[in-house]
């Protein structure tokens, strides 16, 4: 029987990665996107509402927040429209978590790195070609002013990829044909996809939610 619930549904998605209870999932997930990063090995999942510093400040919730052993402050949304101002949405999220770190007499060398990854239904760059875009503070020619602010969308409407090749495709990858149809997959058809026992463990809590 199919699992029946897709993980883009908002519940479902927060479960399966942020969730104190399957972390192991969370750190899958993230490590499939951040390639050629500092590897992360342990994550705990905070508290999502960044807190204002004044009465007039504007409250943000986040899908899921967690921290790495690195420091690193990892922001994981979903959407499944393209409302107006999400380039800056994602810009403002990314900037709270970065500059809410210091407190007074705190230096600038104690800052660290502020990474929003944003799973997308639709494109926001149709243009581009690829599924994963990466996006940091550089010069134009390339050089990078800073990796302390990162924006990285994972847009599943570029995926190519069938069930007889998803096996061997990039982790990346992988994950976005799960997110794409899971919904239709039943268990057995899961592990024959997926070399993972990460997405494996995120179909049982789909399946889990499903009953």
């Amino acid at each position: 029987m199919a699992i029946g619930i897709s993980p883009l549904v908002d519940f479902a998605f927060k479960l399966i990665l942020g969730s104190p209870e399957h972390t192991g999932v969370t750190i899958h997930f993230l490590n499939s996107i951040l390639v050629e990063q500092p590897r992360i090995t342990h994550v705990q999942i905070l508290n999502p509402i960044v807190e204002k510093d004044y009465e007039d400040d504007k409250l943000s919730v986040l899908d899921i927040l967690a921290t790495d052993e690195h420091g690193r402050l990892l922001n994981i949304e979903m959407q499944t429209s393209l409302p107006a101002g999400m380039s800056q949405r994602l810009g403002y999220y990314a900037s709270c978590l970065y500059v809410g770190q210091l407190t007074e007499g705190e230096g600038y060398p104690e800052l660290r790195p502020a990474i929003s990854i944003c799973v997308l239904t639709q494109a926001m760059f149709p243009q581009v070609p690829g599924l994963h875009l990466d996006f940091r503070l550089r010069e134009k020619a390339g050089s990078i002013l800073t990796d302390d602010l990162q924006i990285h969308l994972l847009e599943l409407s570029k995926l190519r990829l069938s069930a007889e090749n998803v096996y061997k495709s990039s982790p990346a990858e992988r994950w976005a044909y799960f997110l794409r149809n899971a919904e239709q997959l039943n268990q057995d058809e899961v592990g024959r996809l997926f070399p993972d026992e990460e997405i494996a463990e995120a179909a049982g809590v789909l399946e889990m939610i499903s009953q």
